[in-house]
């Protein structure tokens, strides 16, 4: 290890110390609360890919979420630019889902952010300024920040995807949106915990989260211990979902998820450290499974709830 990177590492290890023990803010005033008093506060999200194969659309899919139990939603943000382009009302939108009793804790966005070519990346965080737009619009607080357009090629230098990252969330505090620095598994770049983590810890910026996923996670190689070393600043909402034992790391997909119960992630584990940190934070149901995408809509989403809440029975005691 040279000197410089050893001091580099040794900046971060100091940093994401800091960042285990150090919670602020209204989140870890709750999450110390929760603990103890001893209560499972996770709030349940339903992401509406769990049920992007009965192409619904965004007004039924909110009316679903409320129907099924769930305190929050995770639209996807091309699914919200598709409602207004058809003449919708967010405001009006925002209303309804306020009134059904769901928040919109979250959305999913593509923008290309983090890639090297300064002519794209100035286009990605245009996009990403309207993708903020809408979703302050419908009421959301946080906007998923993937490594969308470094999945293949070169792979990046990781203090320049932070200053990349940090240059995101400045963007989000102009409007009023939390960008979450997300984990993906099958990518070159920030496909393992620590890479993001990292990337988050050298932002420097006090509203600098992350997006796991039980999937990713998994499928980026990386351990789930790695989880408890975090704060609950930096994890306010997880995707949650479960993988089976076959296929094999490197050729599972998304398509392979399962409910979470159903397959061979260490969700007891994994849920008691969440708990440990932030028993207040999100738990967002996100699956692609076409097997589901038959089903009925209504049936899937209260399944993925009830198997969610079983997890953390489990898990909690």
């Amino acid at each position: 290890m040279t000197k410089q990177s050893r001091r580099q590492f040794l900046g971060t290890c100091s940093a994401l110390l800091g960042m285990g023990l150090t919670s602020t803010g209204a989140g870890a005033a709750e999450s110390g609360s929760a603990r103890r008093g001893g209560r499972n506060t996770f709030r349940y999200c339903l992401n509406t890919s769990t049920v992007r194969g009965q192409k619904l659309g965004l007004v039924k899919e909110i009316e679903l979420a409320a129907a099924a139990g769930y305190q929050a939603i995770e639209p996807w943000v091309r699914d919200i630019q598709g409602y207004v382009e058809q003449g919708g009302s967010l405001r009006d939108l925002a209303q309804r889902t306020k009134d059904s009793g769901l928040t919109v804790e979250s959305a999913i966005g593509f923008a290309k952010w983090i890639v090297d070519d300064p002519a794209q990346r100035a286009k990605g965080l245009e996009q990403a300024q309207r993708d903020m737009d809408l979703l302050a619009q419908l009421g959301g607080k946080r906007l998923a920040a993937p490594p969308a357009g470094a999945t293949r090629g070169a792979l990046l230098d990781l203090m320049e995807v932070a200053r990349r990252y940090r240059a995101l969330l400045e963007l989000g505090d102009q409007m009023g949106v939390v960008p979450q620095l997300e984990v993906w598994g099958f990518s070159k770049n920030l496909h393992r915990l620590g890479q993001s983590v990292f990337a988050m810890i050298e932002s420097g910026h006090p509203r600098a989260c992350l997006l796991p996923d039980v999937y990713h996670i998994y499928k980026g190689g990386s351990d789930f211990t790695g989880l408890k070393l975090l704060s609950a600043a930096a994890l306010q909402v997880i995707h949650m979902n479960d993988y089976p034992a076959d296929p094999p790391r490197d050729t599972i997909g998304d398509k392979d998820r399962v409910f979470p119960g159903d397959g061979v992630a260490p969700l007891d584990a994994i849920i008691q450290d969440l708990h440990q940190i932030n028993p207040t934070m999100v738990l967002s149901l996100e699956l692609f499974n076409p097997t589901y995408w038959k089903q009925d809509a209504t049936v899937v989403a209260q399944t993925g709830l009830r198997k969610m809440k079983a997890a953390v029975e489990r898990a909690l005691g």
